[in-house]
Order: C-alpha cells, then structure tokens, then sequence
C-alpha cells in the first residue's frame, strides 16, 4: 500500500484491514515521502501489531513504492491497498477462498463502491455502476479498451501468477490500467465474487483528480499500445470509426506509428475532409473491406455505441474480436 500525505484516512484504513476476518496477512505500507504524520501513524499501528510493515522512502511516486513494496512481500496471493480506501470486513476471506479453490492461472475479483463527505459526481457513480455490471455480466475484458475493467484494489491472484505478468516492474502509468492490460494479455481468468470488494473514498485531493499521469492522454496512449501488441496481427488493417475528440487522437498517434489505417465517419459534414493528411470517408457496411478489418469505435454516446454494436454484430462481427470501443 503506498501512502503519501493520507493521515487524515490512514487510521480509518489502517483499521479496516484490522478488522479483515481472514487473519494470516501481510501488509507492506510505503510512505513515499509523507510531509505529513503518516509515518508516525504507521510505525504506532506498527508498534502494536507486527503484521503492518511501514517503509520510508523520498517521494518517488506510486509506482517506486509499489515496487519497494512487492520486492519485500513474503505472502503466495498478493493485492494491493490505497491508503484513503476501505476494505469490507471479508474482503480477503472471500478472495483467498476464491484463488484456492480454483488454483493458479486465475485472479479474484468484485463490486466497489464510491462513499465521500461530499455529494458524488455522476462520472464516479457511473464508472462505479459499469464496473459492477462487468462482474454480473463476466465480461471485463471484452471491454478493456474502454475504461480500465480491473479496479486497482479490488483485485488478488497467486503471487507466481502476479510475477508471471510483470506485477509492478512496470514504469508505465496509468500502473493500474497497466497491470489489467497485462492480465488479459496473460489470459487469467477472473472469478467475478457477487460481493462489494472495495469502498473507494472520493476526496479532492485523490490522485485519479490531479496527478498528470491520470489525465486522459495516458488512457488513449496506453491503449492503443496494447491494442497494437495484442490484437494485431501480421497483415491485418485498421479502421477508425469516428472523428471527434478521441478519433482525432487516436488518428495522430496511429500516424506518428506509420501505421496505416481507414478513418469513417457519420459526419456528412466531415466525409471527404483531409485532418492531419487523412481524408475521412463515409461510412459503408455493405463493403466487405469493413468486415475485413479490425475497427477501433472512437464513438462516446451510449446510445450511439449500442446501435453500431447492434450493426455490427449483425454482420457477424464480434465485441472484442473484430470491433473495440474505445470510448
């Protein structure tokens, strides 16, 4: 768990991990150069109960810390913890029983819910309520492209299996956008436990609203990235369906790649108009090049994206396969 300035939570968490009902854990709290009172608060937690292991090191960033931290982790099942979050009482319980029920090669995960002194936004209820539709629906990574399908602290697997993806070796951020990529492209399967997992504590200074490496240009960057790594293959030809916002940027990072691609729209108005040298064209399903192709969907109206997936699937195409949303 990595800490940074989070005294006025840490005691709330620190106390919901005491009172997890699954006893045999380990906790590895890094305090990334805390100008506050964590650390003291951590090595007093400490000082009464020898499972909490506080770590000090100069700010570094979360995934240093994250890092410090598996490298000293003793356990066979690993997870992670926020220091301004709260874990329900049988949170390990559930996921440990899960994991060895069905052994390695799985990752165990759940529900989450959002709670703050504050009213909710609805962008973080709406994420919340998506996030728990893919656990009733067992369909995370048909839609990973999307947002990121794994919650950072709703998650737990086997240690050798967390090693097996890189676990935190890597430097890319968004860290846990990254690691989800990882486990789909290490094709774990996910135990989806009907039960709330993680309460996430929304606060103005949380880092999802202002560090730099959460803002939207990371998220369209690190999944093109794996779009490329991981559901393209030798031959295979891109189209872009859609030329707002995100089709913009994801146009210009396709053509700083040199990697070829058609560009659709629905616009009348754009159809034959040259942006960064590509000149859009209008949309044809009748044409079998389209069938051919794998489709990135830039298209962020649910409505919209329902009724192209409808399209789509009519034509025998298949979400995850052959079309992505990426919005």
């Amino acid at each position: 768990m990595p800490v940074f300035n989070a005294e006025p939570f840490l005691q709330d968490c620190l106390n919901s991990i005491l009172e997890q009902s699954f006893k045999d854990w380990e906790l590895l709290v890094i305090d990334d150069g805390s100008s506050d009172n964590s650390l003291s608060l951590l090595r007093e937690y400490a000082r009464l109960d020898k499972r909490i292991k506080p770590i000090a090191q100069e700010k570094s960033g979360i995934i240093p810390a994250l890092q410090i931290g598996i490298a000293q982790a003793t356990g066979e099942l690993i997870c992670r913890m926020d220091a301004d979050d709260r874990m329900p009482e049988h949170k390990l319980l559930w996921m440990e029983q899960a994991l060895h029920e069905k052994g390695k090669g799985y990752l165990a995960t759940g529900k989450v819910t959002y709670f703050s002194e504050q009213p909710l936004g609805n962008g973080y209820l709406q994420y919340a309520n998506w996030l728990n539709n893919l656990v009733d629906h067992q369909d995370q990574f048909q839609n990973i492209y999307r947002e990121c399908v794994i919650p950072s602290c709703a998650w737990m697997l086997h240690r050798e299996d967390f090693d097996l993806c890189g676990g935190f070796n890597s430097d890319q951020y968004p860290e846990d956008y990254d690691l989800c990529f990882r486990f789909y492209k290490h094709n774990f399967k996910i135990l989806n436990l009907d039960k709330v997992m993680h309460f996430w504590r929304d606060h103005p200074g949380r880092s999802s609203r202002n560090d730099p490496n959460y803002l939207d240009n990371q998220f369209i960057n690190i999944k093109l990235q794996y779009f490329i790594d991981i559901e393209l293959k030798k031959g295979d030809k891109i189209t872009l369906w859609g030329a707002g916002k995100k089709g913009k940027v994801l146009a210009q990072i396709l053509i700083e790649k040199e990697i070829d691609f058609d560009w659709l729209t629905n616009n009348e108005r754009k159809v034959g108009v040259a942006i960064y040298g590509k000149t859009l064209k209008v949309i044809d399903l009748s044409s079998t090049s389209i069938l051919q192709q794998k489709i990135i969907l830039a298209i962020a109206g649910p409505d919209d994206q329902k009724q192209i997936e409808h399209q789509l699937e009519t034509l025998g195409l298949v979400h995850g396969k052959s079309f992505f949303f990426f919005a």
